[in-house]
């Protein structure tokens, strides 16, 4: 069965054929208005239209790829928001070029190189740390990039994320709402937006509670299971009472499993546990994890919008665009025993 062809998208777009051409050709999109060109790729996107890369290489010697910046390919996060990115970016001719950099600076700046070395049109990287002078480089080069599930400060760069003040305070509105009243927060790393913002919104939802007394951060150095594992560790040890954990991250809350394990820890009945991010197959955990989900797919499109549209528009001024997350009430969670 033959698809949608460009003809197909002019119609949809209300376009001439030739519009339609010059909208999804990367190389050609400044003739078209920016408005006519959004449109033409949208429509092209809700049919599935794929553009033929063999017949575009003849016409042009530009790269119509973009970079994907990762920075572990193993976290099950990524892998919907890479979907995404690929179901904007497909539709207006660009292939996706995935890189992994261990969450290695040395690597990263490697593979960034390697990336701009290939031409690559644009960059989406979900590595960033809050001082990232890699960016900032970028930035003075004009290589249009977007920053996905992280933000970076004092740089004009674009980037899409979850709202995770919005989630940690759904995480413990519903811990309070349970009975919890000593609840501690594996907190990720302070390096990156998202362990900065989580933190800070756990110290905000607990003092509005009223429990500024009762509740304790302990610092994760990586978003990973052995990360979580060694904290919750840490907080056990010092015997700090608690009844609740909140952690950063999924990853971080797999790492409290183990822990609850080794030490004959029943969850929820001596320790409750809520993650943070929604990845694949919590629901098959003995118990099934409470978490914050957020919309990894949907991210990745608005990230993939944003960077044609900073590619298209280099004088755009670059947004930051937070999507709400929601709660998935789970086994881990329930009334603290009396």
């Amino acid at each position: 069965m033959q698809g949608p062809t460009l003809r197909d998208v002019a119609s949809a777009a209300g376009v001439h054929t030739a519009t339609a051409s010059r909208a999804l050709n990367p190389n050609a999109r400044a003739l078209v208005h920016p408005d006519t060109a959004r449109r033409v790729l949208r429509a092209a996107e809700s049919l599935g239209y794929r553009p033929n890369p063999i017949v575009r290489s003849l016409k042009t010697t530009k790269s119509g790829t973009i970079g994907l910046v990762i920075p572990d390919l193993t976290n099950p996060l990524f892998p919907p928001i890479v979907r995404g990115i690929e179901d904007v970016l497909a539709p207006a001719g660009y292939s996706t070029l995935i890189v992994d950099t261990n969450d290695r600076p040395d690597r990263e700046q490697a593979q960034i190189a390697s990336l701009r070395s290939r031409r690559a049109d644009g960059l989406i990287i979900a590595t960033a740390l809050l001082d990232h002078p890699l960016l900032r480089e970028l930035g003075e080069q004009g290589v249009a990039t977007v920053l996905v599930n992280r933000r970076t400060d004092g740089l004009d760069v674009g980037s899409v994320s979850a709202n995770d003040a919005a989630g940690i305070g759904l995480a413990v509105e519903h811990l309070v709402d349970l009975g919890h009243r000593r609840i501690i927060h594996l907190a990720g790393p302070q390096t990156t937006s998202t362990g900065v913002d989580r933190l800070r919104a756990f110290r905000t939802a607990v003092r509005e509670h009223g429990l500024d007394d009762s509740c304790r951060i302990v610092l994760c150095d990586r978003w990973t299971e052995d990360a979580g594992a060694r904290a919750l560790r840490t907080a056990l040890d010092s015997g700090a009472p608690f009844t609740a954990v909140v952690a950063g991250s999924d990853l971080i809350a797999l790492g409290c499993y183990e822990v609850f394990a080794e030490r004959e820890i029943t969850c929820p009945t001596d320790i409750n546990v809520v993650g943070f991010n929604g990845i694949p197959f919590l629901d098959k955990l003995c118990p099934p994890l409470t978490t914050i989900n957020i919309p990894h797919h949907d991210i990745g499109r608005e990230a993939a919008r944003m960077l044609l549209e900073s590619i298209a528009e280099p004088n755009r001024t670059p947004r930051s665009v937070l999507l709400p997350p929601s709660l998935v009430v789970r086994g881990s969670t329930a009334p603290p025993r009396p």
